[in-house]
């Protein structure tokens, strides 16, 4: 059962949610909170794997909170939520460390699927959306930038690169296995690898650094 915690100021957002989230015999809501203050809390008490949380919110905004989150021992997985896909602040919480992002009337199905892929470490960006993400945060500055992701990418083997550009390109583990001709358990083993040889806290994060390091075009 994954359990998920909403975080969100309007309380009929954070209804339809649950809702939404209900029809899911594998997903449970184990509670929720309206701003990211009380969401630091709710987490502590209920220690959720996933956390959907909006990022225009009194007291403490979303991206303050997912920073604070993500930077805890164990933390949940955080999935923003915005009404605009070009927000600023979406970018922001992703560089804290965001697992990805839904707009706010993204189908149910997709929804539900998201939560379970964030759950899983799995990636949950669709290419075109990737794209669009990675393109935003290597805009600026690409020469240092560049230099930086190449000495992060310095030690990997050729099998763990090429694992890299398929979530660079928003893969799931499923559709590297397919792609590379190689069990799912070993694409797994290698995503592990690459978190810890690239200094990343999840498949975002790795997209950015294989973009900047121009492995992706």
């Amino acid at each position: 059962m994954i359990s998920v915690l909403l975080v969100d100021d309007e309380a009929l957002v954070r209804a339809g949610l649950r809702l939404i989230l209900q029809t899911a015999d594998d997903l449970t809501v184990v509670g929720d909170a309206e701003d990211g203050r009380s969401a630091l809390e709710a987490v502590a008490r209920h220690r959720p794997d996933v956390v959907l949380m909006d990022l225009r919110m009194p007291t403490m905004d979303g991206i303050a909170a997912t920073a604070a989150l993500r930077a805890r021992a164990n933390p949940p997985s955080v999935v923003v939520l915005t009404t605009f896909d070009t927000d600023d602040e979406v970018f922001q919480a992703l560089e804290c460390g965001a697992s990805g992002f839904l707009l706010k009337d993204t189908p149910p199905a997709e929804l539900l699927r998201a939560v379970r892929l964030a759950a899983a470490g799995d990636g949950m960006l669709s290419p075109s959306v990737t794209r669009q993400v990675i393109t935003r945060l290597t805009a600026e500055d690409r020469t240092r930038r560049r230099r930086e992701a190449l000495v992060r990418l310095g030690g990997l083997t050729e099998r763990e690169r090429e694992v890299l550009v398929q979530i660079g390109r928003g893969s799931t583990n499923a559709e590297i296995a397919e792609y590379l001709r190689m069990s799912e358990a070993t694409v797994k083993s290698h995503v592990t690898h690459l978190f810890e040889k690239v200094a990343a806290s999840n498949r975002v994060q790795l997209a950015i650094t294989a973009y900047r390091a121009g492995l992706i075009d």
